[in-house]
């Protein structure tokens, strides 16, 4: 008889619980989950942090500015100072757009470059700024200050004058021709004996070149400067007439010299030639110009003396 051989009994798994169940799930999901991209960062210059040198500038001028920042170094300085020179000049040009023609635009320049070597030593490149950024308005301060300080006007006057000069524009723009005081008066919101007042104290404040050119004449054509229009305390008016007078009768006595005479008198003392080039214009010989030149003058002479 055959006997089998016995199975040995297999121990049955554990129920799983609901806690592992979940547990489970979980870290399939946590595997299963990608990864988060992570975010970019800007590139940043490394310059424009730097406490020596300031941002968007070349390699060579960053030398010259670690250079000056790092050790004070009086030759980067000036260098500096050489770079920057032209923000100087276009600065004074834009403030010189709103100032009399008196003022000398070299003057705002001079001006300038104080406002530019004050933004040198000021200037702190770790903050991140552009030069230009933070030296423009300090150079058209130190302009300003300084036209200020060489200004003797009061600046309530120079406030008056520009509400003035504004309100004549606006009007002009409006009517379309030449206000008049009652209108412009209106338009301020002052009495005519305030405007009156007004006009007379920016009247005081002017300020002309006497080499500057005026228009004269009847159309306005002739231009003369405007120191040849001052008075001269020291002229005699009646010296002028007399003068005047002399130079009537003297050409009335020309007038009545003969028409050789006339022509030797007309060329060498009007046209400037001398009696050897009249003599050629006449066909005679320079001894025959000086005789009718000696007789000319001497019947010139005898008339004038007659009229004294």
């Amino acid at each position: 008889m055959t006997v089998s051989p016995t199975k040995k009994p297999v121990a049955a798994a554990p129920p799983r619980t609901k806690t592992a169940a979940a547990t489970a799930t979980k870290a399939k999901t946590a595997t299963k989950a990608k990864p988060k991209p992570k975010a970019k960062t800007a590139v940043q210059d490394p310059r424009a942090v730097s406490a020596t040198v300031p941002p968007q500038v070349d390699d060579a001028l960053a030398a010259i500015w670690h250079a000056f920042k790092s050790t004070g170094d009086a030759a980067a300085r000036e260098r500096l100072i050489l770079q920057y020179a032209p923000l100087v000049k276009y600065v004074a040009s834009r403030v010189a757009t709103g100032l009399p023609a008196s003022v000398d635009q070299a003057d705002l320049v001079s001006y300038g470059m104080f406002g530019l070597i004050d933004a040198l030593q000021k200037f702190e490149p770790v903050r991140g700024n552009k030069f230009e950024t933070y030296a423009i308005p300090r150079i058209r301060g130190a302009i300003i200050d300084e036209l200020r300080a060489m200004d003797w006007v009061p600046r309530s006057v120079r406030f008056k004058q520009r509400e003035i000069e504004k309100a004549l524009a606006d009007l002009e723009s409006m009517l379309k021709r030449q206000p008049t005081e009652r209108e412009l008066a209106e338009r301020l919101g002052m009495s005519m004996h305030e405007l009156h007042e007004v006009i007379t104290q920016i009247s005081f404040v002017s300020v002309l070149a006497l080499d500057e050119t005026v228009s004269v004449g009847a159309d306005r054509g002739e231009k003369v400067s405007l120191v040849d229009t001052l008075a001269d305390k020291g002229f005699d008016p009646s010296t002028g007439v007399e003068s005047q007078e002399t130079r009537g009768l003297l050409a009335a006595a020309i007038n009545e010299l003969s028409e050789r005479e006339k022509i030797v008198v007309t060329l060498y003392y009007f046209e400037g030639l001398t009696l050897a080039e009249i003599g050629e214009i006449l066909g005679v010989t320079e001894s025959r110009v000086c005789q009718i030149h000696t007789k000319a003058v001497g019947v010139l002479r005898g008339q004038m003396t007659e009229y004294d």
